[in-house]
């Protein structure tokens, strides 16, 4: 009984012990397992990180969305300082004295879903290696145009001054043979002086004597053939869509033509903007080079309050503004004194949609930087509401451009 009790007692004891061996294993593989899956998944990681770095988040996150945020660490132009040549004399609010031109680059714009980093120019510089990018419209664009090339500059200074065909400046930076250009153009289409003449016609039977012809299908000859040039655009139009001091509804009218004739019965500015747009649009679906990026910036506010710049208008505050603020200024409703902005948006997104056009809003954060006008400081007879100070709001502008170019890049 005894034997029989030990080797039964020993029986028991190997079969725990197999059991408990085959408990450790089965732990040590669910271990690996785990293990496997975790770096699975940590492998995957880095792309969701990376993406957002790039502003892939722009798929989730409406960067028009959010605030400005006032840090007064900020001591100094941190990208670029008054130094910079190229910033036109009326917008360099540094060197000019404007007494807050040093906090307008202490506001940093937050989006309230995610964050807008600013862009690195190195990176950007190498990232974007043997690219072709042209800004192309009013001067706006030169502002956002000019913002760029001076962050670019401070990191390389090996920069050959070359303008490509119509373009009003252009810059190559040679180490990485990236060129950066503006083509000047106020209509996208081609436009110039009208008279009546002697032998008559439809116009003239209809009373008129003098204005502007706008070809609304001819792109004007400063960029007709930027397409085949650049590998990415930015457009923008809007401003002299409604400058009566420009384009006088009575005395020098916008007169409209297609395919050489003019549109009978004429028709108003608003109205010749989306033919424009509609022609233009075309023309660039047409002519671009394949493969290009195609950006259409969203208007940018003027700031003149009490007044028209005619009118004694004037842009003197030094913070931005709040909410209820941009709405009063803004809104079309109210037919404010800056209320084109929200015109000239209407009509740009409704000729967009469906077009391989991104659309670059710079409206809403814009709406808000008041204080960031060069206004007394622009050296002009009346203030200066509508270009802005560098450095300064565009930088904010070329983040999100490039934030949004990255995305892009990333997904492709």
């Amino acid at each position: 009984m005894a034997t029989r009790d030990h080797h039964s007692r020993k029986s028991s004891s190997n079969s725990s012990l197999g059991s408990r061996l085959l408990l450790t294993l089965l732990c040590v593989a669910s271990i690996c397992l785990c293990f496997s899956l975790f770096r699975k998944d940590a492998s995957s990681r880095p792309l969701t990180a990376y993406s957002a770095v790039l502003g892939e988040s722009d798929s989730n996150c409406n960067y028009s969305n959010g605030r400005w945020i006032y840090d007064p660490t900020v001591r100094s132009p941190t990208r670029y300082d008054q130094t910079c040549k190229e910033i036109f004399k009326g917008w360099n609010c540094i060197a000019s004295g404007k007494s807050n031109a040093i906090d307008i680059v202490k506001w940093r714009w937050k989006p309230y879903q995610c964050d807008l980093p600013l862009f690195d120019p190195l990176r950007f510089l190498n990232d974007f290696r043997d690219t072709n990018i042209g800004f192309i419209g009013d001067s706006l664009n030169r502002n956002m145009f000019v913002a760029l090339f001076c962050n670019l500059k401070r990191v390389s200074v090996e920069v050959k001054k070359w303008r490509p065909v119509g373009a009003d400046r252009g810059f190559t930076f040679l180490e990485y043979n990236l060129t950066i250009a503006y083509h000047r153009t106020n209509l996208l289409a081609r436009y110039g002086r009208w008279a009546a003449s002697n032998s008559g016609g439809m116009l003239e039977s209809l009373g008129f004597k003098e204005g502007y012809r706008v070809d609304a299908d001819i792109p004007e000859g400063t960029w007709a053939e930027a397409l085949s040039f650049h590998d990415i655009l930015i457009f923008n139009t809007g401003h002299w869509w409604w400058a009566p001091s420009k384009f006088d509804p009575v005395k020098s009218p916008m007169i409209f033509f297609e395919k050489g004739l003019p549109v009978i019965p004429p028709i108003p500015p608003d109205i010749g903007l989306d033919m424009v747009l509609r022609h233009m649009l075309s023309y660039v679906e047409k002519q671009v080079r394949a493969n290009a990026i195609l950006f259409f910036r969203t208007q940018s506010p003027r700031h003149f309050e009490g007044g028209d710049w005619d009118q004694g208008g004037s842009c003197s505050r030094s913070q931005p503004l709040l909410p209820q603020e941009v709405e009063k200024l803004f809104s079309i409703e109210s037919n404010g004194t800056n209320v084109e902005t929200r015109l000239v948006n209407k009509h740009l997104y409704k000729a967009l949609e469906g077009s391989p056009f991104k659309v670059l809003d710079i409206t809403h954060i814009s709406e808000f930087r008041a204080d960031a006008h060069p206004s007394t400081a622009g050296g002009k007879k009346h203030d200066d509401c509508m270009h802005w100070c560098l450095p300064g709001l565009t930088d904010t502008w070329n983040d999100l451009f490039i934030a949004h170019l990255n995305a892009i890049r990333f997904r492709n």
